[in-house]
């Protein structure tokens, strides 16, 4: 595999000038404008007879600015300056890449190379606008520098609104970074942000690879957006898909000059069953340009600071993880099902980003658990600084869904939570977009269900049912933080246990938008249980800003007890102690002190309590009581303490 990325690497160097020039492609492709006024524009289209750009700015004819054809499928235009030396093509003009197919049908495509596109209300497909205004927006603020431990808000902006409606960059901008900034959370991963034209793929059928979603707001106001988020010391995540791309080809890639192939592989190999969407060819040298530009383009126009990969799976094997399970075998992991293009244009990827801009974190969406993913590209491995730990929401979702409280089996939450490759960073969840997703159903809704409705007000009585479900809550989210990764994440208004799916305008729901929201306003309303959560969750990521246990080595279990359903563990010094029984409460429990002196008296204080009036739970506990450390051998260490 290093053989592979290195012969690849060195072709650039060779015949590209480097991979800096190389994946600098996207300040010379497309429609741009040079200093003196004049348009370059310059496209790849292997399988086209001959191209032409038509517009607003030439009557929409289809041949008056023919390309020229260049070598290895590349065409090129030069459009000089007007006589007031005004640009030919105005900021705003809408346009179309002409071209002619192999079979002379003349076809009208979107570049792939767009910056903004734009739908009308009346129409189905979208326009590309040449966007070049007077003056774009002048980030402010520098990036922050690269966080220790990352905790993360995965969010989409379109939904960051308790109003039924599509909500904008500006909204995000001023009322939920504040939000976000507050409840402790100190790196945002967006969603959605890629141009899409079905509104609810969530993202994930990508049409304009290199044009920020114009249903937001305009490519400003998302530069506006990051900037502000810097100012707060947020780190910005864009939730990048390079493992497929729209069927589309009006607007999208697909059949761009005319042939099922072009930036994909030809016949059933570069279609996905699944997902109905068009595979890349990884060998392609003007794919590698194409992602590799796309990249750069996002961190260098719009300052974001890393990327999550969606779908690093399917870009793995030829497989693409249909109908197959991983156990963990490395035969899994290596052989002829391995689509070591993709690992090799992944690698490349993650060495470029390090390379060019060591400050951008990655992250890989992978269940298969491909061994090495976030090593260092110069061991072998996918250059990945974190995987995301896809086994623990399952987790959770399997012991709630299936067991009774009193069949909970420690060991088995154990194990999931701490069973991840050695010095690989794991990014830790209980649940995010997918559990919220329409057909499925968040941990709140699984434990609380239909009293949702009717029994989160203050008001009425705290029954069996929302008195269960806010303590496994809090309990279920504080050990997935503490115990479960080197990196937590949170997908916005599950940290509140927010009331209702989502499910985005549709045919199948008659276009409402009903679903497509979250309604931060139940934590503000103080008669709702709705803000016990939310202040918990606020807490807890205080208190990891002040201690960094997700920066610190793997936590130390003392204690997996199965009859007692009690798990005690320690980690950044500080010692987490969860009682999963359903009604057995303990006093004088003994628990290991991995630190322990035989010397020196620790003492210990209570600093976060799930069970303490302000989360709404019982108030069990004095929080003013000191525990001591002592001499006492328990679970084979020779100090432990009573609590």
């Amino acid at each position: 595999r290093y053989s592979l990325f290195y012969n690849r690497l060195k072709n650039i160097e060779e015949n590209e000038g480097g991979l800096d020039k190389f994946s600098k492609s996207y300040k010379t492709f497309g429609v741009n404008q040079f200093v003196d006024g004049g348009i370059y524009c310059k496209e790849w289209a292997p399988g086209a007879e001959a191209v032409f750009l038509a517009g607003d700015f030439n009557g929409w004819n289809p041949f008056s600015h023919p390309y020229k054809k260049m070598e290895y499928g590349k065409w090129e235009l030069f459009i000089p300056p007007g006589q007031d030396g005004y640009p030919p093509v105005p900021h705003g003009s809408k346009l179309k890449v002409v071209i002619r197919a192999q079979n002379g049908e003349l076809l009208y495509r979107i570049s792939p190379w767009a910056r903004y596109v734009v739908r009308d209300e009346d129409k189905v497909n979208y326009d590309w606008v040449h966007w070049n205004p007077p003056q774009s927006y002048i980030h402010k603020h520098p990036s922050p520098k690269r966080l220790k431990s990352l905790r993360i808000y995965e969010s989409h902006v379109g939904i960051a609104s308790p109003e039924g409606k599509v909500a904008s960059y500006k909204n995000f901008t001023y009322n939920v970074l504040p939000r976000i900034k507050d409840l402790g959370y100190n790196c945002v991963q967006l969603m959605a942000i890629m141009e899409h034209a079905y509104y609810a793929s969530f993202g994930y059928q990508v049409t304009s690879f290199f044009a920020a979603s114009s249903r937001y707001g305009t490519p400003d106001d998302l530069k506006e957006m990051i900037d502000v988020a810097h100012s707060m010391g947020i780190t910005v995540l864009l939730d990048v898909v390079h493992s497929h791309a729209s069927k589309n080809s009006e607007d999208g890639l697909n059949k761009f000059d005319g042939t099922d192939s072009c930036f994909f592989h030809s016949g059933p190999k570069g279609t996905h069953q699944l997902w109905d969407s068009r595979l890349f060819d990884y060998a392609n040298w003007e794919v590698l340009r194409f992602l590799l530009s796309n990249l750069r383009m996002w961190i260098e126009d719009y300052r974001f600071d890393g990327f999550r990969f969606d779908g690093v799976t399917s870009m793995l094997y030829h497989h693409h993880g249909i109908g197959t399970g991983f156990s963990g075998d490395y035969n899994e992991y290596f052989g002829l099902h391995v689509d070591e293009d993709a690992l090799c244009y992944l690698m490349l990827a993650n060495h470029m980003i390090n390379f060019l801009h060591p400050e951008c974190i990655t992250i890989a969406e992978d269940v298969s658990g491909m061994p090495a993913l976030c090593r260092p590209v110069a061991e072998g491995g996918g250059g990945f600084d974190y995987r995301l730990a896809m086994a623990i929401p399952d987790k959770w979702i399997q012991i709630i869904k299936e067991l009774k409280d009193e069949d909970w089996n420690m060991g088995n939450i154990v194990h999931t939570l701490t069973n991840r490759r050695y010095e690989e960073k794991y990014i830790a969840y209980a649940e995010s977009h997918d559990q919220a997703l329409v057909g499925d159903k968040t941990l709140a809704f699984r434990l609380m269900d239909a009293e949702m409705y009717t029994n989160m007000s203050v008001l009425s009585p705290l029954t069996p049912v929302i008195d269960r479900g806010i303590q496994l809550h809090k309990m279920i989210r504080l050990i997935t933080h503490a115990l479960g990764g080197e990196s937590y994440l949170n997908f916005m208004g599950n940290e509140f246990g927010h009331p209702e799916w989502l499910d985005f305008p549709r045919k199948g729901n008659n276009e409402s938008y009903h679903y497509a929201r979250r309604q931060f306003n139940l934590t503000e309303d103080h008669l709702l249980r709705y803000r016990f959560l939310n202040t918990f969750d606020r807490d807890m990521n205080k208190l990891e800003e002040r201690f960094g246990w997700l920066a610190s080595p793997p936590a130390f279990v003392s204690e997996k007890h199965e009859s007692n359903k009690v798990i005690a563990f320690e980690r950044a010094g500080l010692i987490f102690i969860f009682n999963f029984h359903p009604y057995q409460s303990y006093v004088d429990y003994r628990v290991v002190i991995w630190h322990g002196s035989l010397i020196v008296v620790f003492k210990y204080q209570i600093l976060l309590d799930s069970d303490a009036a302000e989360y709404g739970g019982h108030q069990r506990l004095d929080h003013s009581t000191e525990y001591f450390s002592e001499e006492y051998p328990h679970n084979y260490r020779p100090n432990s303490l009573m609590v």
